[in-house]
């Protein structure tokens, strides 16, 4: 009976430390902790004491004597009575499992069962009992089932209490006051809510919305930009507690929200008065300040205006130096917010497009000639593209065009609008004192633009001096007239007799003779000038008279022929006085020429400041703009044209000139073994002499084969001169533009046909001794097309060309052009058909 007492003392002991265990770890989860070691407590697992009779304990030792049966029958004797607890668990976790949502996985409804088993174990083997990591393991075993029941049951309480007291707010650390009693929050909190979170949004009466946020939610902001945290800031700011009203610390509208500004000074670790800033930017809708702040700081208009300020003192200055120059001043600024403000303002796109444009220096601000040439070169081929399609502008580019056309004037380089035909102030004149008259009889004409729409200016004649063809001096008398046509350029002339040159006392007839003189006698302006007895700067200005414009052979012949069959290639020439930039090639600029291989016609020439891709482009896109479409292009092996000619011309086949090619090899043999190598190096001879042997060839087949038999050698060559594998490589690039030319009937060997061109050209250069400005580099370009196009080749010449000038060549009709008769070596003033019986035909 003692030992009965005892036992059940203990058992007694047992359950009440086990009940405050219990009491323990529930009320941690009402303060929203959980236990990580109970708080210190230290339990074992329950041990099942059976208390039976003393006849009956006497009845089992006999038992255990007799053997291992009797304990099998006592184990499972256990099992028989104690299977019920498990179970009244286990029901009890898939009640509550179910009643919090459910939430976690199923099968924690078994754990009360894996407990069970566990502790039956011990006494199938008993040897297990007396191992402590069986007993550890069965005390975490019945730990987890007891915090499973109590999270749970405080998922379920938080379930049915989940919606916050009014007045609610963040205590100082942030956690969430809701004014619930403890229990329910403790339980409510231990592993999250219960139910599906809601969103209700609604129409306010006053025009607004409302916005009502039930449960618990997250909210995750990245945080590579400020931007991003002061919305997360307004959203915070927004939110309120029905019901909650304070006496102070309100907002400018008047509300109480739920976040404060203290609180979130400390979380985003903000100044209290940049948040109320921010606040201000929303209340006040300036959405200027609030949506473009890209700082952390906040950038003010003031601090705003003086960023812009320094940077339209000094354009030419980047974010950094602008930032160190305020700086400098003492002005509290970072260089986040000097780039923000150049963003906001404008200036970054601003200076990028004025840096596109313009050379940004201390000294100067000037126009890109590079910038500016690209952009007139797309304008010419989109304007080329309407014209061969008959398509008009759109007003797009219109404003384009004028946009360019005000920038090239800023510059200098386009000249001024014409003058009014007729002011109005004129025809008040005729009315109010009548004193001209209108003609007419369509006697008189305006020689500017050849209308029969004049009016006289005057009724008093003007003396006109001039010199007859015995050289004395005449008078007559002329008038004053005024044209109406409204597209003339000019607002007066005045009607002289034929033969008669305004502002000069010397008839057309002397004009023309310091023409043909200079011209076709390859002779020079002083010379010109003695011979007539003239100054020579007389002379200069009645022969440039020719060339303020190219030949307008379309508007002359109303078409343009060519054999399809085109050579360019370009000489520099001295302009002392040009626009270019102060440089060691200054003085040097460029004739592009445009000539038709078969006809020798001069089709399109040019001068250029520089010899390079811009130059060559805008040099095709103007030939192109004559009407030509050529079927090939030969050139010289300068590389720019190949993607030029297939970007202007992409009908057309690129040919290089086989003579240049010939003589870049010779160059690259020289260079690499010296100037006698044919004596010292018989190896390189023979080389040379075998890639001479590649271009005479009669078939490309033949040329193809010879071709392989060279680059065959390439290895040899180069292990014993390294240097001459730029000429193998030179071989390489330029041989699908080099064979093209052999066995071709259409396209020449050669680019002779431009040469002869250009050596023409210079007879006339190499008089004139260089141009002294670009104005009269443009004139001679003028008077040498004419000249040339019209000159007939010397009777010394080839036989198909020979006696013809190019225009004939060409195929166009020029017997009725008087400046034929000129360039030929007649005088307009003879009988032109008595003196063609006098020269021989051969």
């Amino acid at each position: 009976m003692q030992y009965i007492t005892k036992c059940a003392i203990v058992q007694l002991v047992r359950v009440r430390v086990h009940a405050l265990v219990v009491l323990s770890v529930l009320v941690l989860a009402l303060l929203g902790r959980m236990p990580d070691s109970q708080a210190g407590w230290i339990t074992c697992p329950p041990q099942v004491v059976m208390v039976v009779p003393d006849s009956r304990r006497r009845l089992l030792r006999g038992r255990r004597g007799r053997g291992h049966s009797g304990c099998q029958s006592l184990r499972w004797r256990h099992v028989c009575h104690t299977w019920y607890m498990p179970l009244a668990r286990s029901l009890l976790l898939w009640g509550l499992w179910a009643l919090s949502g459910p939430a976690g996985p199923a099968w924690v409804r078994l754990v009360p069962w894996g407990v069970w088993l566990w502790q039956s174990s011990g006494l199938f083997w008993p040897w297990l009992r007396r191992q402590p990591e069986w007993r550890g393991l069965g005390w975490l075993l019945w730990q987890a089932q007891r915090w499973l029941v109590v999270s749970y049951l405080g998922l379920v309480i938080g379930a049915l209490w989940r919606s916050p007291r009014p007045g609610g707010h963040l205590s100082g650390a942030g956690s969430l006051d809701t004014g619930l009693p403890p229990l329910m929050l403790g339980l409510g909190c231990v592993v999250g809510p219960g139910e599906e979170p809601r969103v209700e949004v609604r129409e306010a009466e006053d025009g607004g919305w409302t916005a009502m946020l039930c449960g618990h939610f997250t909210l995750h902001v990245a945080g590579d930009h400020p931007f991003r945290q002061r919305l997360l800031l307004l959203f915070l700011r927004l939110l309120e507690v029905p019901g909650e009203q304070r006496g102070s610390r309100r907002t400018r509208d008047g509300r109480t929200p739920w976040v404060r500004q203290q609180y979130l000074a400390q979380a985003f670790g903000m100044p209290q008065p940049d948040i109320s800033r921010i606040e201000g930017y929303w209340l006040a809708g300036d959405w200027a300040n609030l949506l473009s702040l890209q700082t952390a700081e906040v950038l003010t208009r003031k601090l705003m205006a003086r960023i812009v300020e320094v940077f339209a003192s000094f354009p030419w200055w980047g974010v950094e130096r602008v930032h160190h120059h305020l700086r400098e001043q003492g002005v509290p600024v970072s260089e986040r917010q000097v780039r923000q403000a150049a963003e906001q303002s404008g200036w970054c796109q601003l200076r990028q497009a004025l840096g596109k444009r313009y050379h940004l220096t201390a000294e100067s601000i000037r126009p890109r000639d590079d910038w500016l040439v690209t952009h007139l070169l797309a304008q010419v081929e989109t304007l080329l593209g309407k014209l061969e399609a008959a398509e008009g502008l759109t007003p797009e580019e219109q404003v384009a065009v004028a946009d360019l056309q005000t920038l090239a004037a800023e510059v200098g380089m386009v000249a001024q609008p014409p003058l009014k035909a007729l002011p109005w102030m004129v025809r008040v004149e005729r009315v109010v004192f009548g004193h001209w008259e209108e003609v007419t009889d369509g006697a008189v004409r305006c020689i500017y633009c050849g209308s029969t729409h004049v009016v006289r200016k005057s009724r008093k004649p003007r003396l006109k001096k001039y010199y007859d063809a015995e050289g004395n001096l005449q008078t007559v008398e002329v008038y004053r007239y005024y044209c109406r046509n409204k597209a003339c350029d000019k607002q007066t002339f005045t009607n002289l007799p034929p033969g008669v040159v305004p502002y000069s006392p010397y008839r057309t007839e002397v004009h023309l003779l310091a023409t043909q003189m200079y011209a076709w006698g390859y002779s020079t302006y002083r010379r010109t000038g003695q011979a007539l007895g003239v100054a020579n700067m007389t002379a200069y200005r009645w022969v440039s008279a020719w060339g303020y414009e190219l030949l307008p052979v379309a508007a002359l012949f109303g078409v343009v022929k060519s054999s399809g069959v085109v050579g360019i290639d370009e000489k520099y020439v001295l302009v002392p006085k040009n626009d270019k930039p102060e440089g060691d090639m200054r003085r040097w600029m460029y004739v592009y020429f445009a000539v038709d291989v078969y006809t020798y016609d001069l089709l399109h020439i040019a001068i250029y400041p520089y010899n390079d891709k811009e130059s060559a482009l805008a040099f095709l896109f103007a030939l192109r703009a004559k009407g030509y479409h050529p079927r090939v292009i030969v050139t010289d092996l300068r590389q720019d044209y190949g993607s030029l000619i297939a970007h202007v011309f992409p009908q057309a086949q690129h040919h290089e000139c086989i003579f240049h090619a010939l003589q870049n090899v010779h160059d690259y043999v020289k260079a690499v073994y010296g100037a006698g190598y044919t004596e010292t190096h018989p190896e390189a001879e023979e080389l040379k002499r075998k890639i001479y042997k590649i271009f005479h060839a009669r078939t490309k087949r033949t040329a193809e084969k010879r071709y392989q038999e060279v680059m065959a050698l390439r290895e040899r060559y180069v292990q014993e001169a390294p240097a001459l594998a730029l000429l193998f490589d030179f071989l390489e690039r330029h041989w699908p533009t080099l064979v093209n030319g052999i066995e071709s009937r259409l396209i020449p060997a050669t680019n002779n046909a431009v040469e002869l061109v250009i050596r023409r050209f210079d007879q006339h250069y190499q008089n004139f001794c260089g141009f002294d400005t670009i104005e009269s580099a443009h004139l001679f370009l003028g008077v040498f097309e004419k000249l040339y196009r019209f000159t007939p080749f010397s009777q010394d010449a080839q036989p198909r060309i020979r006696g013809q000038c190019p225009l004939e060549l060409a195929g166009y009709d020029i017997s009725q052009v008087p400046m034929a008769s000129l360039c030929a070596g007649l005088s307009v003033t003879w009988p032109v058909g008595i003196i063609q019986n006098h020269v021989p035909n051969s």
